[in-house]
């Protein structure tokens, strides 16, 4: 082998390395430029807006915050996102988890047709189903309304974090049965010679194996159930009951005839914050459930 071919192949490498570092800087760029501009920008004054929109702000306007919460009633929408979306989390991982270890370990009558089901679910876009949901749904209140008099399925934030769980339970079954799978039998072996039971193996030997890729299910699902807007909107028309996201589209609608943009920035970081700070918090559980498989050999 020549040396100038030694040391093309030697080099290749490092181009490639440098031009995927490169690659990922600038994606790490486009992703912290923005949400960087925004907790600026919810900083400033209303003045300040006027000018360069890359001019730092002259001091630090917490009034901002203040007024987004007050104005939009940002504080009681908060406390709805946060109820919907733990009763839709409990209710997730209660449902999703035996079904996923069910469908990963057991063979049963069946099994093929639940798996294509679930496998089918994950096609299924929840934004083109939320009219048929609402129908369904205010057809069952206008028969309780007929029969008994009062009304149980809209404007309820546990039908909601009902209807959040159903329609999350093809990708987190799909994504915990694929990890179920990729464990080995071994401790449920060991489990079963000792006389534990099913649901003890499951409970005490293979969730916390699995922890990892349930921190991932829940992270991914956290985002989605606290950033969601058409369906909440849809099935809660009493304002005492709406979620964050709808709160702050109140705020942008109640600045229409005065712009107060550093009010409606410091909406976005209300709305951004809770989503960054458990990313940070779990940043690594989420790294391991996305990469590791399980034991080897």
């Amino acid at each position: 082998m020549g040396k100038k071919e030694e040391t093309r192949l030697h080099g290749s490498p490092k181009l490639v390395k440098f031009f995927i570092y490169l690659m990922l800087a600038l994606l790490a760029v486009t992703i912290i430029v923005p949400v960087a501009w925004v907790f600026v920008a919810s900083i400033k004054e209303n003045s300040e807006f006027y000018g360069s929109p890359w001019v730092l702000p002259k001091g630090i306007h917490y009034q901002n915050f203040i007024d987004a919460w007050q104005k939009a009633d940002m504080g009681s929408y908060m406390l709805n996102s946060v109820l919907v979306t733990a009763l839709a989390l409990a209710l997730l991982i209660i449902i999703a988890l035996p079904a996923a270890y069910v469908l990963a370990r057991f063979k049963f009558l069946g099994r093929g047709f639940w798996n294509t089901m679930f496998m089918a679910g994950l096609f299924i876009n929840v934004n083109y189903i939320v009219v048929p949901i609402f129908l369904m749904l205010n057809n069952g209140d206008i028969w309780l309304r007929q029969t008994f008099g009062g009304t149980f399925f809209l404007n309820n934030l546990f039908i909601l974090a009902l209807v959040y769980a159903s329609t999350a339970l093809p990708f987190t079954i799909y994504l915990l049965s694929g990890y179920f799978k990729s464990l080995a039998k071994d401790y449920e072996e060991a489990a079963y010679v000792d006389g534990a039971g099913y649901f003890y193996t499951m409970v005490r030997i293979i969730m916390p194996m699995a922890k990892p890729s349930i921190v991932t299910v829940i992270l991914f699902n956290f985002l989605s159930f606290w950033n969601e807007y058409i369906i909440s909107m849809t099935l809660l028309t009493k304002a005492e009951l709406k979620t964050l996201p709808v709160g702050l589209m109140n705020l942008m609608a109640a600045q229409r005839s005065a712009v107060q943009y550093g009010q409606m920035y410091a909406g976005l970081v209300i709305v951004m914050l809770p989503t960054l700070i458990l990313y940070m918090c779990v940043q690594k559980k989420l790294t391991q459930g996305m990469t590791i498989g399980g034991l080897k050999g």
